[in-house]
């Protein structure tokens, strides 16, 4: 992989009282990124693979990319500025004319449903990725809570 970019996942999704924080990192740092709730909601419906009866519009996009025989090849989170992430969609497409790259501005909550579908890869840019504060502490914490409460919420449902 390229130096100037970091291979990342989505690490957890917590809902707030009205957006969604997403921690993506890798095993050395874990950063946020708060999205919509809906686009919270999809990135954790496809985490979980569940579906809708009805396709939602990042399965809209899948289809059509489909079938434009156009395949998703990353997603590259390339800037951050003053808490607002930017983010780019490269798309490949082969046919009779030969190959060409697209290359789209996106939101990143909107890239990383896409890529999660798609199971494309999703990339920071190193700078962002070096700017960004370590949160992986903050999740550890709020999972160890989720978990805590469930134990509770399961233990007090049998009694």
């Amino acid at each position: 992989m390229h130096p100037d970019v970091v291979i990342i996942t989505v690490k957890g999704i917590m809902p707030t009282d009205d957006r969604c924080a997403v921690f993506l990192g890798d095993e050395a740092k874990i950063f946020v990124i708060i999205v919509d709730p809906f686009v919270g909601r999809a990135i954790q419906m496809t985490l979980k693979g569940e579906r809708q009866p009805r396709p939602l519009t990042h399965d809209l996009i899948g289809s059509i990319l489909l079938g434009l025989e156009t395949k998703l090849e990353r997603v590259l989170i390339n800037d951050v500025d003053k808490g607002t992430f930017f983010a780019r969609i490269l798309l490949r497409m082969d046919n009779e004319l030969g190959r060409k790259i697209i290359e789209i501005d996106a939101r990143p909550s909107d890239s990383i449903v896409l890529a999660l579908q798609q199971k494309r890869p999703i990339l920071v840019a190193r700078a962002v990725y070096d700017a960004v504060e370590d949160m992986t502490e903050e999740l550890q914490k709020m999972l160890k809570q989720q978990a805590e409460q469930e134990d509770n919420e399961g233990g007090s449902s049998s009694a």
